[in-house]
């Protein structure tokens, strides 16, 4: 995801903490804990969280509902029908394609590459569709470039070809997006038509997913969440658009196809699942296929993939079929809990924290145990520091580690959100007091981060403190004897520059 969508590692980790209980649940019990879901979600909307969410249990809809701003320009409130970028959650799709090809008798899971692509490397032409699909081909996570780059088809094709593998294929598991992407190459190849019209054709139309797709739009682009991140240079929240406004007008965009950047609403996303469990868009047999843990995801073997999800158990032993994606911007969950029939769709336009991740597993865990009492999702840490810095003066930077964790429920103990802002202050907006204090601060948080004493004698030697800028310098060199040091060769060349001008 880019990074990573790589967030499966922490739903994973919440997951494992949870104890599924078989309960029965009356109406009445029902409305209390979607009362509660509802209050969680309404209260972090405050801090900043915008999403949909679609909760059911037993075939009955708890919540189907938006939270906060899909559009924070022209107002326009996140509702079910929200349209937004799924992420990774798109891998499904391309897992459930490639099964339905199977089931027409056009591929079989055993094929390997070299059957479809002629210019195969030696090293790569047996990877099997089985290895692609659970991340056992051996292939890079690095293989392919930026996602919203212009990429054809066979430019992608040759770097896949051309590049190293990690190991022998069906070694071990390493999540590699390009998987998903020749996935989707091979997929055209063998229908004779697109990608999205593959899907459009056999899922998404006869399911009257009409707000579903990659990229033709069918409806207005009004009706699409606008991502947003917080800039911790101007201390102000961005709107960055939509999906379509950075995929490559010519068509060509192979490094994002297949493997995430599918839109998709909370509703559409509940008929998709509706239609597995009962069948209507693959066979049973598929969808069993789908859903087993093929191969373990960790050493410890205690998450799996299978086609698409990723799958492990419970405490007690209940199965949980899941996965999640992210652009960076927008977030993704689906969480399928198939023996308590619990499902549970989130999609979010506003990445804040942690928190704002885990908020499907927040949800279940209300459902598992009605006594639970969520934490709302707190503000961006990078935004609660402008705030402080607002209301405060630069004297008082000592105060704001504690305002921090006041405000979040967490100890503070990010490296990077100091240092960032800090020296952003004093590079870019010219508050030499304000940074130079949160880059002392961050020295004293954390005294033995010979980066972080770099950062800070680099603050000095801007504004001029070439006495405290030596100090500096020197102690992160004297850190960097044990540790990766990656800046000391700012501090030594800075260091020089101070000794010539004295």
């Amino acid at each position: 995801m880019s990074i990573k969508e790589q967030f499966i590692a922490i739903a994973l980790l919440l997951a494992s903490q949870f104890i599924i209980a078989q309960v029965s649940t009356s109406p009445s019990q029902d409305a209390e804990i979607a009362t509660k879901i509802e209050t969680y979600l309404s209260q972090s909307v405050r801090n900043g969280y915008s999403s949909s969410v679609l909760v059911a249990r037993d075939g009955e809809i708890l919540i189907s509902e938006g939270y906060g701003l899909a559009n924070r320009s022209t107002k326009l409130a996140c509702k079910p029908s929200t349209v937004y970028n799924i992420g990774s959650v798109t891998k499904q799709f391309t897992a459930a394609a490639i099964l339905k090809l199977v089931e027409n008798g056009k591929l079989k899971l055993t094929d390997n590459i070299g059957s479809f692509f002629k210019q195969a490397s030696l090293d790569k032409k047996y990877i099997s569709i089985h290895q692609l699909l659970t991340h056992t081909s051996g292939i890079s996570p690095g293989t392919g470039g930026f996602r919203y780059d212009e990429a054809s088809m066979e430019e992608f094709l040759n770097e896949f070809f051309e590049s190293r593998l990690m190991y022998e294929p069906g070694t071990k598991h390493t999540y590699a997006n390009a998987n998903y992407i020749i996935l989707a190459a091979i997929i055209e190849l063998i229908a004779n038509q697109t990608y999205e019209s593959f899907l459009k054709e056999n899922f998404w139309e006869p399911l009257e997913m009409d707000r579903t797709g990659y990229n033709i739009f069918d409806f207005d682009n009004a009706d699409i969440a606008h991502g947003y991140y917080f800039h911790y240079t101007s201390g102000e929240w961005k709107d960055w658009g939509i999906t379509p406004d950075y995929m490559p007008q010519s068509g060509n965009h192979w490094y994002s196809i297949g493997k995430g950047d599918l839109y998709s609403t909370v509703e559409d996303l509940y008929t998709w699942h509706q239609a597995l469990q009962e069948n209507k868009v693959l066979s049973e047999t598929s969808r069993k296929i789908i859903e087993t843990a093929h191969v373990p995801e960790n050493d410890d073997e205690t998450s799996f993939y299978g086609y698409g999800w990723a799958i492990f158990h419970s405490k007690e032993n209940k199965k949980i079929v899941t996965h999640n994606g992210s652009n960076g911007i927008y977030f993704a969950d689906f969480i399928r809990v198939p023996e308590e029939n619990v499902i549970i769709i989130v999609l979010s336009n506003s990445r804040l924290n942690r928190e704002s991740e885990s908020v499907a597993w927040e949800i279940l865990r209300m459902l598992d145990n009605p006594q639970y009492q969520p934490k709302t999702v707190p503000k961006n840490t990078y935004e609660l520091v402008f705030d402080f810095m607002k209301n405060h003066s630069a004297e008082s930077s000592d105060q704001l580690p504690a305002f921090i964790e006041n405000s979040t429920g967490n100890a503070f103990n990010d490296k990077a959100v100091l240092n960032r802002i800090g020296f952003k202050q004093i590079s870019e907006n010219g508050d030499s007091e304000w940074g130079i204090s949160l880059l002392e601060l961050n020295t004293k948080l954390f005294p033995d981060d010979g980066n972080l004493h770099d950062s800070l004698g680099e603050g000095y030697f801007i504004v001029g403190n070439l006495e405290n800028a030596e100090i500096s310098f020197r102690k992160a060199l004297e850190l960097g004897k044990d540790q990766n040091c990656h800046w000391c060769e700012n501090s030594e060349n800075r260091l020089k520059e101070i000794m010539a001008g004295n």
